[in-house]
C-alpha cells in the first residue's frame, strides 16, 4: 500500500526537524529518519496505529518521542494527515 503525506503533514515534519536542528543537527537527522521510517511501515501494516480522536483516522505514536502521526487508511493508500506533539491541544 502506498503512503502519501499531505502538504500539512510534510510541513509539520519539516517544522519539527528545523526546531530540533537549532540545537542538534545530528539529532534532527535521526529524528527525521525515525519518523519517516515509522510512517513508511504503515504501507505493510496500515492498521498498526490506534483508533484516532478524529473520526475516520488512526494515530501512530512514535515510541519514545512526543509526536503522533494522524493518518487515514484508504483502499489504495495510507494518507498521513498531520503530525502533532502529544502535549498539543488537538483536534
Amino acid at each position: 500500500m502506498e503512503v502519501r503525506w499531505s502538504p500539512e503533514a510534510a510541513d509539520d515534519l519539516e517544522q519539527i526537524v528545523r526546531h530540533v536542528q537549532r540545537d542538534s543537527p545530528e539529532v534532527a537527522r535521526k529524528l527525521a529518519a525515525i519518523m519517516i521510517d515509522a510512517v513508511g511501515g504503515l504501507s505493510m501494516f496500515p492498521k498498526r496505529g490506534r483508533m484516532g480522536r478524529i473520526e475516520d483516522t488512526r494515530e501512530l505514536v512514535f515510541s519514545a518521542l512526543p509526536w503522533i502521526a494522524v493518518y487515514r487508511v484508504r483502499d489504495e493508500a495510507v494518507e498521513v494527515v498531520r503530525i502533532y506533539h502529544g502535549a498539543q491541544n488537538w483536534p
